[in-house]
Order: structure tokens, then C-alpha cells, then sequence
């Protein structure tokens, strides 16, 4: 099946390929006018890739049951957009603020043994919120409840992220419950430190040792003052929300009109 795409290009399947042949099609795609093919190939039709690169086209993304190809048929160079090309690491800082107490991990197999937020990596559809109330659970067996966004950090060239960028993520998250039951394979500890100990401490990481501080003024001064809260909206196209992260407005600047 043709279908036709913004910017009149066109998405092929191997089935109409099979009809036409790979060159015939897009000397018929020229004539139409299409700027752009997108080409997917499912993995066990992997062959027709060596067919599809003699006629120009070249790699977009792969997933896990196919490969999608593109060739761009318009003038200059590509205008096509390129594939995902960060990963979105997301970490919890749950704060018992009865105790003044915060939720750390040391990860298993790591060559330093340094305290951190437990967290990983978000999944795809996936908030942020969710995401680091779901991996604080996994790490630690402790539930939770997301509350703001404390920091952002951006990293470019990650070993750990085959040499992409890198988006991670600290969130402020309120406990709701307190017997650890750490995940033995991901964690070589876990506890409750004080946040103050945390906040001093040499053996942590740098982003970790930071946002601590930053948790520990909230703490202290009001947590109005760190925190980047949610909002959901709805989305330009029906049916759809997203959310908006941003410092808490007063009640005066929420309801202007």
C-alpha cells in the first residue's frame, strides 16, 4: 500500500516491492513528485537491505522486528528528520521528611562503591514521575509518590549510552512506605541516610552530592524553593495531554484573564 505523507512523501512495504521492482518504483515515486521513501523491512526479509542500498536508500533505525530505510528523492540534502538520539535516565530522591532521612543506593558491580538516588532508565511512553517512582520500587522495594523535579543533567558522547546523549533526571519523591527490600542483583546497598551525612559525604557522586545539598536547602527553607512541579494540559490534537514542568506559580498569576 501507498500512503502518502506530509511533504509528499511515501512509506513502502515489501509487499507493493514485490509487485515492482525497487528501481521501477521509485523512477514511478520521481514522476509523482514524492521528496521522500521511507522503507520498512521486516527482519526476516533482512536480504532485500543489500537490494534497497544499490538504489540509494540508507539506514534510519532499527527495532526489534524491523528495519526502516529512507531515500530522499527531492532537491539539496535531506530534510529528514533524524532518529532518537538520547536516552532518558530518570533517578528518586525520597525524602522521609519526619526523620530528615533520604533513600541511597550503591550499585552492584561498580568499581566505586559510591552512594546515589536509585534510578535507571525511563520507558518508552513513560513519565518521568512514573518513571522514578517504578525504579525506586525495583531498587528498593520502597513505594512512593512523585512530587517535583529537583535537577537536569545533560551529557553528550556517554559511554553508557553507546556514545549518545544523555538526559538524567533527579525527582523529589515522598515515601509511603519504609522497609527496604533492595533488589540484591542491581544493589550492593541500600539505606536511609540522613540527609545532612549525605550532603558532606566523599563517597558519592558529584550530581548526587549536589542535589543533595539542593534537597537539603528545600528541606530546611520550603521546598517551594527547589521544586519544578507538574502540570497536565491538553495537546493541540484531540484527545492528547502532555505534561508541563515548571516552578509553582502563585495563585494570583494562575488564574489571569
Amino acid at each position: 500500500k501507498n500512503t502518502k505523507r506530509k511533504g509528499k512523501g511515501v512509506a513502502a512495504s515489501l509487499p507493493l516491492l514485490t509487485l515492482l521492482s525497487l528501481a521501477g518504483a521509485v523512477a514511478q515515486w520521481r514522476e509523482e513528485g514524492r521528496i521522500a521513501v521511507w522503507l520498512h523491512v521486516p527482519i526476516h526479509q533482512s536480504s532485500f537491505v543489500a537490494v534497497a542500498a544499490s538504489q540509494g536508500f540508507a539506514f534510519h533505525h532499527a527495532e526489534q522486528g524491523s528495519s526502516t530505510l529512507t531515500l530522499w528523492l527531492g532537491e539539496g540534502p535531506s530534510r529528514l528528520p533524524g532518529y532518537a538520539t538520547h536516552q532518558l535516565g530518570v533517578a528518586g530522591a525520597v525524602l522521609d521528611e519526619s526523620t530528615g532521612k533520604v533513600l541511597v543506593v550503591q550499585d552492584r558491580n561498580r568499581t566505586i562503591n559510591a552512594w546515589k538516588f536509585p534510578g535507571g532508565l525511563a520507558n518508552p511512553g513513560e513519565d518521568i514521575g512514573d518513571t522514578a517512582v517504578r525504579e525506586v520500587f525495583e531498587e528498593t522495594g520502597i513505594k512512593s509518590e512523585f512530587k517535583s523535579i529537583l535537577s537536569i543533567r545533560q551529557q553528550h558522547q556517554h559511554p553508557g549510552a553507546f556514545g549518545k546523549s544523555d538526559m538524567y533526571i533527579i525527582c523529589r519523591l515522598q515515601p509511603s512506605s519504609f522497609t527496604i527490600s533492595f533488589c540484591q542483583q542491581e544493589c550492593l546497598k541500600c539505606e536511609w541516610m540522613d540527609l545532612n551525612e549525605l550532603a558532606r559525604t566523599q563517597h558519592t557522586t558529584p550530581i548526587t552530592s549536589n542535589v543533595a545539598r539542593l534537597l537539603l536547602y528545600g528541606y530546611r527553607e520550603g521546598f517551594h524553593k527547589i521544586d519544578i512541579t507538574m502540570r497536565e494540559l491538553p495537546a493541540v490534537y484531540t484527545g492528547l495531554f502532555y505534561k508541563l514542568y515548571h516552578r509553582e506559580l502563585p495563585e494570583s498569576y494562575r488564574n489571569i484573564t
